[in-house]
């Protein structure tokens, strides 16, 4: 048979007069399972733990050793039948339970997303952080330019305290 799985996620197809219809079904449904909204418990583990609950997911690290000996980049599901382990694709996202964000699969590697809950990153460089303490507005009128002054040195350091401005 030509295509026998989907291109993306490599889902098997059902045939006219197939036997076993539900086997591949079933394939099917234990890979959307794992990939459509993917969640993996943790990024570096290196070895597989001892009691994973059905259905818990790890993506292996380089230095993986145990049962997760090379399978580094694909990810590690806990299924009845013990380790599956899947290869991941270009632009698979899949979030990291222990450090609160995503990581995307890019150019054969695994890259932590932009995205974070510490902040904003781009090159890995932090450029939007925490919401900073409001920046009081300039009153009265009989010493503007010292408060406007004061009020652009505050606006400076909220820039750069943000990582938007070196």
């Amino acid at each position: 048979m030509a295509n026998e799985t989907s291109p993306r996620l490599a889902l098997p197809f059902l045939f006219a007069a197939q036997a076993q219809k539900e086997v591949f079904h079933n394939e099917a449904l234990s890979l959307l399972d794992i990939l459509v909204q993917a969640n993996v418990q943790s990024a570096v583990l290196t070895t597989p733990p001892v009691s994973p609950a059905l259905g818990q997911c790890w993506l292996v690290p380089p230095s993986a050793s145990g049962a997760w000996a090379g399978q580094a980049g694909s990810i590690a599901a806990w299924t009845s039948g013990g380790w599956r382990f899947i290869a991941p694709f270009e632009g698979l996202r899949v979030h990291v339970a222990d450090e609160g964000c995503a990581h995307v699969y890019l150019s054969g590697a695994w890259v932590t997303d932009a995205v974070r809950t510490s902040g904003y990153y781009v090159a890995g460089v932090k450029v939007v952080g925490a919401q900073q303490a409001a920046i009081a507005a300039p009153t009265g009128g009989s010493v503007i330019d010292t408060q406007s002054r004061a009020v652009l040195g505050s606006i400076l350091t909220a820039l750069h305290n943000h990582g938007l401005i070196a």
